[in-house]
């Protein structure tokens, strides 16, 4: 862009001397010519490795990773808090709290056996994605909410001709149909050392399929 008469011989009045080897040495120049810097520009665009849009998606997908491994860190924490029956937050997280709830504790107290949970999380994740704010929480918990489980609680007449009741557990179904649904009960009154044949009732809350 430098020379004008190159750019006007191209534009409007053609330029028809490319068998003249001075010429052609003109109009390529030196190493930092404006020829030779455009077509090193050109070259980095051919090459699939240097490319924008492939440079661009590595780097999606190295965050995309980070993300998920970040993930299932505070899935684990969340997944501790609920089937403990603790809460997970006081009312003061500020950075400077010595005590930020247990959600964040936890976290802190798991960030000390690895390196690469502790350079991934916290303040060593994204600034908009460190998956501590507490609609994030309520989201976390949700999903879990959103599981399909089966919860189980024995009645039964003691010895002394007293009713009791025990709950079993919670166990996890993947659907509500009745051969999974009967078939997880068998697997937990087996491991119980119980059997059908000692069942003289059943009852569902609020169950859709009986």
């Amino acid at each position: 862009m430098g020379q004008k008469g190159w750019r006007v011989g191209f534009v409007s009045q053609g330029y028809d001397t490319w068998n003249k080897k001075d010429a052609f040495r003109t109009h390529v120049g030196g190493v930092n010519s404006f020829h030779n810097k455009e077509k090193e520009k050109c070259e980095f665009l051919i090459r699939e490795k240097q490319a924008i849009n492939v440079v661009l998606r590595r780097q999606t997908e190295a965050e995309d990773r980070k993300y998920k491994a970040r993930l299932h860190v505070y899935v684990i924490v969340v997944r501790l808090l609920l089937k403990t029956g603790l809460p997970f937050c006081r009312h003061d997280e500020l950075v400077n709290s010595e005590n930020k709830g247990l959600y964040i504790e936890v976290l802190k107290a798991i960030r000390e056996a690895s390196e690469d949970i502790f350079n991934n999380t916290l303040e060593n994740a994204p600034k908009n994605n460190q998956l501590i704010s507490p609609k994030i929480k309520k989201e976390l918990v949700q999903c879990f909410a959103q599981e399909e489980q089966m919860a189980f609680v024995l009645c039964y007449v003691d010895n002394f001709g007293f009713v009791k009741e025990r709950f079993i557990g919670l166990v996890h179904v993947k659907d509500t149909s009745s051969l999974i649904l009967k078939n997880v009960i068998n697997e937990v009154l087996t491991s119980n050392k119980l059997s059908f044949s000692q069942i003289r009732g059943q009852g569902y809350d609020t169950a859709s399929n009986m």
